[in-house]
This record gives C-alpha cells, sequence and structure tokens, in this order.
C-alpha cells in the first residue's frame, strides 16, 4: 500500500511540474498587448500573420478573430521573409513598408503611399497600423485606386498595439501612436526586413534603392538612419539633448530600415545592467530611466540604443530624409546638392502651412495628381511653376534640388503607365 502512495505521489509531482513548463512556454511565446481600440483596459495576445496577405476584403484567419486586426487584400503571392541580410535566405518578392496613422494624419498617410506606389519597381507590401476610426476610410480611399496601381501593392491594416501594461504611456509619447515604431519586430514576427517611414515622408525615387541598403549591411548592422543633422552648430542633440545619443549630431527616426530579424535575435548593450537585452527587455527600461529627460520620444531612445551600440547602425545620407532643417537657414546637404533629394521629410507640419512653401508644393503636387495622367505635365510642370513662387525662402533657393531627381523618376514612370485610366 505503501508502494502505491509513493507512486502516486510522484506521478502528481511530475504533472505539476509539466504543467508549469506548458504554461511557461505558452506565456512567453505570445506579445501580450492593448490599448489599441478594443475599449478602456482590453488586453489582447497578438499573433501575427503568418502571411502578410489574404484575399481582397478578407479577415485574416491565421491572426486572432477580433474586429479591430485586419489582413485586406493580396493581389500577388506575397512571401512574409525579407530580403536584407538576416539569418533567413529565402527570397522576397516584395518590399515592406510601414506607417502608423493616428489622429488627423490620414489624408498625408495616403499620399505617402501615393508617392511610395508611384515610383516603386518591385511590388510593395504595406503594414499600416492606425486607429480604428481610421480604419474604414483607408480600405475606402486605397481601394477607389486604379486596378493597374493596386496591382502594384498589398496592405495590411492594424490596431494600434502597446505592452498593455504601459500602453497609455507609450501611445502618448510625443506624437500620438509614434513610439509604435519600436514594438515592429515584436509584432510582425515573421518579417524579417522592413523600411519604416513617418506619414510626412514623400518618396521622389523608387523605394526599391532605399531597400537596396538593406543588402549592404554588414555583419552587425541591424538598423539604417540619417543623421539628425550635417552641421554641428545649428543641430539639435550636440546643443541641447540631456541624453546619450548616436554620433556627432543624433539621427533622425523619420526614415528607419530595420533588419527585424537580427533586432529580434541580438544582446543590446546599454547603461542600466551589465548585461546585454534582448530589443523587448531594453524598451521599457529606457523608457523609465530617461523619460523626464527626452524631447523627441521614441527618436530619443533610439538615439540611446545606438548610442551604446553604434555598430549596430549604418549611417546614410541626408539625401533620403531631407528635412526643413537642411534648408531653412542655407542649404547643408552635400548629398541632396550632388545628386538631389531622393526623399522629403515635412516634419513640423509644414505640408500643412505657410512656413515652408516649396515643401508644400511638392507636397500638394503630389496629393492632387491623378493616377494615369500624364506625369509629367500633370505633376512635374504645376510642381516646378509653384516652386518659382518660394523663392524668397531659403528653402525655395533650394527647389532645384527637390525636381532633381523627381523628373527621372516621373519620365520613367510615364513610360510604364497605360494609356488611359
Amino acid at each position: 500500500m505503501r508502494r502505491y502512495i509513493r507512486a502516486l505521489m510522484l506521478c502528481a509531482v511530475f504533472a505539476v511540474f509539466s504543467g508549469l513548463y506548458v504554461y511557461s512556454k505558452l506565456f512567453y511565446t505570445d506579445v501580450s498587448v492593448g490599448g489599441g481600440g478594443g475599449g478602456a483596459g482590453a488586453k489582447r495576445l497578438f499573433n501575427p500573420p503568418r502571411m502578410p496577405g489574404a484575399r481582397r476584403g478578407s479577415v485574416g484567419k491565421t491572426g486572432p478573430q477580433s474586429p479591430h486586426w485586419y489582413i485586406m487584400r493580396q493581389r500577388a503571392q506575397v512571401e512574409a521573409g525579407g530580403g536584407g541580410g538576416g539569418s533567413q535566405s529565402r527570397p522576397e518578392t516584395a518590399m515592406h513598408l510601414a506607417v502608423v496613422a493616428c489622429g488627423q494624419r490620414l489624408e498625408e498617410t495616403l499620399t505617402m503611399i501615393k508617392s511610395a506606389v508611384l515610383f516603386s519597381v518591385k511590388p510593395l507590401c504595406l503594414h499600416i497600423f492606425a486607429e480604428d476610426q481610421l480604419h474604414a476610410s483607408f480600405v475606402e480611399s486605397l481601394e477607389s485606386w486604379p486596378g493597374f496601381i493596386n496591382s502594384r501593392f498589398n496592405y495590411t491594416l492594424y490596431s494600434i498595439s502597446f505592452p498593455s501594461e504601459n500602453a497609455a504611456e507609450w501611445k502618448k509619447l510625443f506624437k500620438p501612436c509614434a513610439s509604435q515604431r519600436l514594438f515592429l519586430p515584436l509584432i510582425l514576427k515573421e518579417v524579417d526586413s522592413i523600411v519604416y517611414v513617418d506619414s510626412d515622408i514623400l518618396f521622389l525615387q523608387p523605394v526599391d534603392q532605399l531597400w537596396s541598403f538593406l543588402s549592404g549591411f554588414n555583419a552587425t548592422q541591424l538598423a539604417a538612419m540619417a543623421p539628425e543633422h550635417e552641421e554641428p552648430r545649428i543641430a539639435w542633440y550636440n546643443r541641447f539633448a540631456r541624453h546619450p545619443f548616436y554620433g556627432r549630431t543624433g539621427v533622425n527616426s523619420g526614415v528607419m530600415l530595420m533588419n527585424m530579424t537580427r533586432m529580434r535575435n541580438t544582446f543590446f548593450k546599454n547603461d542600466m545592467t551589465s548585461v546585454g537585452l534582448r530589443w523587448e527587455e531594453l524598451l521599457m527600461p529606457l523608457l523609465q530611466k530617461y523619460k523626464l529627460n527626452i524631447t523627441w520620444g521614441d527618436q530619443d531612445l533610439l538615439n540611446i540604443i545606438f548610442h551604446h551600440n553604434p555598430e549596430h547602425l549604418l549611417e546614410f545620407p541626408c539625401q533620403w530624409n531631407y528635412r526643413p532643417d537642411h534648408c531653412i537657414y542655407g542649404s547643408n546637404c552635400a548629398s541632396a546638392e550632388e545628386n538631389g533629394v531622393y526623399i522629403l521629410h515635412g516634419n513640423r507640419g509644414v505640408y500643412h502651412d505657410h512656413k515652408q512653401p516649396a515643401f508644400r508644393a511638392v507636397y500638394e503636387a503630389i496629393r492632387k495628381y491623378s493616377f494615369g495622367a500624364d506625369p509629367l505635365s500633370s505633376l512635374l510642370a504645376p510642381l516646378e511653376k509653384e516652386l518659382l513662387k518660394t523663392t524668397h525662402t531659403y528653402c525655395g533657393k533650394s527647389s532645384s534640388l527637390l525636381t532633381k531627381r523627381l523628373g527621372h523618376g516621373l519620365e520613367s514612370v510615364n513610360r510604364d503607365a497605360p494609356r488611359g485610366r
């Protein structure tokens, strides 16, 4: 009898430990998120899709059954893995582009997507993170574009999702929802590499050229950004920052290339512990330590991370992230002066006010352009006419840099576009 009791107790102990093991594996497999639009205090487990697109208008079956998470359509067979020097070697047929849209950013985001689709050569896989009330408007606008344009891209709409225990704090950091980009490696687990851009970005050259930087990463690099400034005497970080920052003048995160496979697998040096921390372990402690000292939110956190890990960052020229800072006090972006502007970044709200009319002119020209119309006569010619009215400003005096490469890109668009609508 005693022997049976011992055997029974031994089985019970094994069962308890087996249960704990299974629970721990399940707990650490998923990322707990909340605050994205499921009501106050809502918490969900987010499982990223196995494929970044599904048939048009359907709800992704590999994601959670929730009205706040959508996979909208797939017009081409797109693989989830990315090119760009990650540990995954399978080929990819599309480039991945991510953007975050909250508040009044719908039209601005659509104009950014329009510029990306207009110039791209390879198909685009768009990951659009937006507040739930904007989803229907995105679908209506994107589906209204002509078929020959829609065939160039797929898109996925996501709710805004932050770690549930700190969702409110992350969402309010700097601009609404801007810090969502920090969590892309944790949400898009099956995407290898991605281009993240702010909603106020305009592509003046194919996304393909920016995407090609990924294949140029060395063995340690896992992200790429442009400097915050080229001239230290008028730069912000080296004069005012109260926290560590990358290089001489910091980096600007409005355009950011990420090899997310490497980001997920790397242990990052930091000034909080003597051991390296993974990406998901690093973000909240950094925010807690520096939240009283940061001005530009998630961009400051990225500067802190790459200050301690400079070997992981590739710095690309300012022509790929050209902002008013590069011309507001006179031209100070040498690469743009030589080659023209490749990507325009309308920060400071310059697309929507009259402080930098040259930037606004480019935005309005792309926003008003109708797909299928001759781009040289319907986009470039009106833009050049408007830019002539901006020469009273320093940026207007440098307006030739804004059209130097744009003309070449539009010529190729004109050659490839079908006749008629």
